[in-house]
């Protein structure tokens, strides 16, 4: 087995997960999905699809419909993207490892912004890359990028930046002038950007469009830019896995390469069922935000009002961030949590080694009683402390 493959870390999240299995009467809020399932609409497009017989192969890049669908979406929100810069992919996983695949080669430098889902940092490295990372900065449970960090840390040498906002786990999003100074100085050192965006509609800050603000909104279709998205997030399709990337068009044709080598293309009826979560975005994705930003103001507040709790309403994502003082060791803290509260929650040092002594909850719950009913669990454990 290749040293970089043996030295990955296992999940930290996957760890707690593990440490409740077979209880019942744990109330888990470790994963990034919301327990709501995917909406009629979509699951009947999946069902027609298969019913018509549609289980062959379709494009490496995706069925032709659902890109042209997938570029009228996300021209509504940015500037126009052209079809023929869509590639569709299986999962936003698979999105950002075709990425990486593409830009990386072993050796190269690479910085990531964290702390980040971990899958983005372990990415460039299982390709042999020289990971590197700028990390934010906490003040009063908000975390913010230091720019000047940043700035320093980006240098000719750097051959990609990675850079998820909204952030999984913070809830941190970029500004449009930190979008603009990341990507000029990007520009000038010939550095790629791989933004993942999967959580931009899930924004809860009035705009024009609905969504954070994204590198496309600046960029143009020829900078060292790959954006990629996911319908897991906004549309409840977890399961389905099913992203896109948005490509420079010197880059789509390698990507299909990749594909092919990888997972060939994503199957027919998800993709059939993506067209329809598009088509009905309307009725969808605005009912979901509005969900998630009653989620989250119910339970931030019953989180601020415990001893010790240091936390920020997040402006994006689905994820409360919050730190217990006192409590040095995330994992550990999860584990006891678990064990001793039946609360499940995901330990901050999964995220990045800064990222110690935090707990990220996700709070899309279809309950939200669900939610008052976990902080009381805190509460009443954090009383017997």
């Amino acid at each position: 087995m290749r040293e970089a493959i043996h030295n990955l870390e296992a999940s930290k999240i996957r760890e707690v997960a593990n440490a409740g299995l077979g209880r019942e009467d744990v109330l888990a809020f470790w994963f990034g999905e919301s327990d709501e399932v995917t909406p009629e609409v979509i699951r009947q497009a999946a069902i027609d699809s298969l019913q018509r017989g549609e289980t062959f192969y379709a494009h490496n890049l995706g069925l032709p419909e659902l890109r042209e669908a997938i570029a009228g979406y996300t021209s509504k929100l940015h500037p126009k993207v052209d079809a023929s810069r869509i590639a569709v992919t299986s999962g936003g996983v698979s999105a950002l490892m075709l990425a990486v695949q593409a830009l990386v080669d072993a050796g190269d430098e690479v910085v990531a912004v964290t702390p980040v889902w971990p899958n983005l940092t372990a990415q460039p490295a299982i390709l042999g890359a020289h990971v590197r990372t700028v990390s934010l900065v906490p003040a009063n449970g908000e975390w913010t990028l230091d720019m000047a960090a940043l700035r320093k840390a980006v240098t000719p040498k750097t051959k990609l930046l990675i850079v998820n906002a909204p952030n999984n786990p913070t809830g941190w999003t970029m500004t449009r002038e930190e979008q603009q100074a990341v990507l000029d100085h990007c520009r000038e050192n010939g550095t790629w950007i791989l933004a993942d965006e999967v959580y931009e509609r899930l924004y809860f800050e009035p705009t024009p469009n609905s969504c954070a603000p994204s590198f496309l909104d600046i960029s143009r279709p020829d900078d060292r830019l790959v954006v990629t998205h996911s319908f897991s997030k906004s549309f409840l399709m977890t399961g389905w896995r099913l992203g896109w990337l948005v490509l420079p068009p010197a880059l789509v044709e390698g990507i299909g390469k990749l594909i092919e080598f990888n997972t060939s293309c994503a199957s027919v009826f998800t993709q059939r069922a993506a067209v329809a979560a598009i088509e009905h975005t309307a009725e969808i994705t605005p009912r979901v935000v509005a969900h998630l930003k009653q989620c989250r103001d119910t339970l931030v507040p019953l989180l601020v009002a415990l001893p010790g709790v240091q936390v920020a309403p997040a402006k994006g994502g689905m994820y409360a961030f919050f730190r217990l003082e006192g409590f040095g060791d995330s994992l550990a803290l999860a584990k006891r949590l678990v064990v001793e509260a039946g609360l499940g929650l995901a330990p901050g040092n999964a995220f990045a080694p800064e990222a110690q002594g935090w707990l990220r909850w996700c709070f899309a719950s279809k309950d939200p009683q669900r939610l008052v009913q976990g902080v009381e669990r805190l509460k009443t454990w954090l009383s017997k402390q």
